[in-house]
């Protein structure tokens, strides 16, 4: 069975500013049926807002962007949460995404910022950073 994820911002930021890292790298496996990510309507307003106000310095047009959020649409589980139970974390933001990986069952956050997810094992889901998710799914040895 597949692992289900749900990517944190800062992943998809680090994946549009370098093509040789890790993000990057479980950015372009999106679709390849190694695992299946999970949105929800919040989340992907958070990497639109994130994404568009730091257009200029990660080298791309609000049309650039609109382009990776649909493909990330498309091949995303799209969830919805009918429950709040916030605060969980320091971050509201990061509750919006345990949220998420809550609702879908997911196995995996993946983040660069493991800190900002201590105690989520008791929710079934654990923070992991990029290059470490790919070692689960196979891709890194």
């Amino acid at each position: 069975m597949m692992p289900r994820v749900i990517l944190d911002t800062n992943v998809l930021i680090a994946a549009l500013r370098s093509c040789r890292g890790a993000s990057f790298k479980v950015l372009n496996l999106l679709g390849s049926g190694l695992f299946q990510l999970s949105v929800s309507v919040p989340l992907v307003l958070e990497y639109e807002n994130v994404t568009k106000r730091m257009s200029r310095s990660l080298g791309l047009s609000h049309s650039d962007i609109d382009d990776i959020l649909d493909y990330i649409c498309f091949v995303a589980e799209h969830r919805e949460i009918f429950y709040l139970w916030r605060p969980c974390l320091k971050d509201p933001m990061d509750d919006m995404v345990l949220e998420v990986a809550v609702e879908s069952e997911s196995d995996f956050i993946v983040t660069h910022n493991i800190r900002n997810f201590i105690g989520i094992e008791h929710f079934g889901v654990k923070a992991i950073p990029p290059r470490q998710f790919l070692e689960e799914i196979g891709e890194l040895s």
